[in-house]
């Protein structure tokens, strides 16, 4: 089996010079604690501050061998993209896997503990201080990771490769998830159609798996933290060049053109 460290190694260097992995580099994990023990050392060797995380679903067909609902990867403060005043520019790796999805993104108004025991979504509501629109940017050097399950995902920063923050959703408290309804465009094109009840049990839950499996690992959830919610109407394979607006209803577009690291 190949060391954690040697495999963060490979994730990192690639990352850094911007260059695509032509195989997954070593064995893949063979559960989830193995590959957050990946992720632990490639986050040692990142020189970036994490500010915020990027939670997921994980498919029915993956759980008789990764027994979790949801994985979870770090966001780093270089990748975030400010688009409440208009478009912005993110980039993926050539020959990687890149990919836009539409969410919604809290805010965390108050630290949460590293208290490891199951949170309702009720408790955590006083602990976000807003929810914004937005999208998850997924990238990885290795353009199969998603298909080789979740143990690949999680163990290279969660397939993350940036956050996009769009505007605030003034009355948050006042719709259910199923009015938080949102559309994805590239390139023009409408790809998909869906609202934050696509996110199993709704963004809350999301937060709340976070905030008990980074407790497991030894870590709080800081004030001023962000959490991308999980993908509402899919995701959308992009490459350099193309074009990407969410538009979320009664909210306002998110709008970002995909640019080549290094580019």
């Amino acid at each position: 089996m190949s060391a954690p460290r040697d495999l963060a190694i490979a994730f990192t260097e690639a990352r850094r010079a911007g260059r695509a992995l032509p195989e997954y580099p070593g064995t893949l994990p063979p559960d989830l604690p193995t590959a957050y023990a990946v992720q632990e050392e490639a986050i040692g060797l990142w020189p970036d501050t994490i500010i915020g995380w990027k939670v997921a679903g994980i498919a029915e067909t993956w759980r008789p061998r990764y027994d979790a609902p949801r994985l979870a990867g770090p966001i780093f403060a270089r990748n975030v993209r400010d688009a409440r005043h208009g478009p912005v520019e993110t980039p993926v790796i050539p020959g990687g896997f890149g990919a836009v999805e539409a969410e919604f993104l809290l805010r965390i108004g108050r630290d949460l503990p590293a208290e490891a025991r199951a949170w309702s979504a009720e408790e955590l509501r006083p602990f976000v201080d807003a929810v914004h629109v937005g999208m998850e940017i997924a990238g990885s050097p290795l353009a199969i990771l998603n298909d080789l399950g979740p143990g690949a995902v999680a163990s290279d920063f969660g397939n993350n490769a940036g956050m996009v923050i769009g505007p605030e959703i003034a009355d948050w408290d006042s719709k259910p998830p199923s009015g938080w309804t949102v559309r994805m465009r590239v390139d023009g094109a409408v790809i998909g159609e869906g609202s934050a009840a696509r996110v199993a049990g709704g963004p809350f839950a999301a937060l709340a798996f976070l905030v008990e499996h980074l407790a497991r690992r030894g870590r709080s959830l800081p004030v001023g933290s962000w959490v991308s919610t999980g993908m509402t109407t899919g995701v959308h394979d992009v490459v350099p060049g193309a074009r990407a607006h969410a538009e979320f209803d009664g909210v306002g577009v998110v709008e970002t053109l995909m640019t080549a690291v290094g580019g």
